[in-house]
């Protein structure tokens, strides 16, 4: 799930989404080694870099996110670019030199510039390829609207987008597609917009396109955007030394859910039942993290009303423990 929901400034430079807070959460001190497993623009590399004299090890699937980290030589051997997919981090940073790392930070979703392109397939706002895919291999969003079985579409269009008319928008593309594949974002977006409606405009409130949905669903499911996380945070949990710190930045529930049952599970902070039930013998164990703060931090009003992607942005703090790590996906005690 690559993602870095920027906003720019008066000269055009992006800025990450909580930058001052994902700062505080990553205390970066010289010596120290990094991992921005979402590079996107380097917004968050560059910040951790200019903060100590530290290394980063900047991780993206894009290749155009690859050729933008060119513009980091600025920082010498401090900086470190890897090709690869964040959840694959485990084995990417030893291959790269580095056995363990001090913090790991992640800002899950889609970056701005991918949105910004109309050639990659992210959004309706512009008319394009219906593509989508991060690492510009593999199947694309036209692939499964014109491929898959009906029933495959709902369920992907239900589960990963919360779509609940879903049956009816993939009813509507496969009778669509039989007479006309589709091959832009504007063909699918007005497609799912003619089953939908406009949504009524309220007042004061955004509109909100009726594809919206739709389109992250796919972008999700392209991408495996929820199996990536899963494994990543598995990963950090790996090379994470004591006292490393794990700072997911995520915009969407479905997400967000993923992150906070990860380091609520995995700092022993799960609900043990209630008191009523008859006691039973606890079981002492390990954990491979303790959380300093519980519960997810937000974007401020100002952050808020100067980037407006800002709004649904969670952050979420854990710091690796001494314990050991079988580096299972679901983590050891899944």
């Amino acid at each position: 799930m690559t993602t870095h929901m920027t906003s720019a400034n008066e000269t055009g430079k992006h800025i990450p989404v909580l930058l001052d807070e994902v700062l505080q959460a990553l205390k970066p001190a010289p010596g120290e080694v990094f991992v921005d497993g979402t590079f996107g623009n380097g917004g968050y590399s560059r910040a951790i870099l200019d903060a100590a004299d530290c290394r980063v090890f900047g991780i993206d699937r894009d290749p155009d996110a690859i050729t933008r980290s060119s513009a980091m030589t600025a920082y010498g051997d401090r900086f470190t670019m890897v090709s690869g997919c964040f959840g694959d981090m485990a084995e990417l940073i030893p291959a790269a030199g580095e056995a363990q790392v001090d913090g790991v930070v992640l800002d899950i979703g889609v970056s701005s510039f991918q949105l910004d392109e109309a050639d990659r397939g992210f959004s309706f706002q512009s008319d394009g390829p219906l593509d989508m895919r991060m690492s510009k291999a593999g199947e694309s969003a036209a692939d499964v609207v014109n491929t898959y079985a009906e029933e495959n579409i709902a369920n992907i269009l239900y589960e990963l987008g919360e779509e609940t008319r879903s049956r009816r928008i993939a009813n509507a593309i496969v009778s669509a597609r039989d007479e006309k594949p589709f091959t832009t974002t504007l063909q699918l977006a007005r497609l799912v917009e003619s089953v939908l409606g406009r949504p009524r405009i309220k007042k004061g409130k955004k509109q909100t396109h009726p594809a919206t949905k739709t389109f992250q669903a796919l972008r999700i499911f392209v991408n495996d955007e929820l199996g990536e996380l899963r494994r990543g945070l598995a990963g950090a949990a790996k090379i994470l030394r004591p006292g490393g710190r794990l700072v997911v930045v995520s915009f969407h529930s479905l997400e967000d859910r993923i992150v906070k049952t990860f380091m609520v599970r995995e700092s022993g902070n799960e609900p043990t039942g209630s008191r009523h039930m008859p006691h039973q013998a606890v079981v002492q164990k390990e954990y491979a993290f303790h959380l300093p703060k519980k519960g997810a931090v937000k974007p401020s009003k100002e952050e808020e009303a100067r980037n407006p992607r800002a709004r649904s942005s969670r952050l979420r703090l854990a710091v690796r423990t001494d314990a050991p790590w079988d580096g299972a996906e679901g983590g050891q005690h899944a």
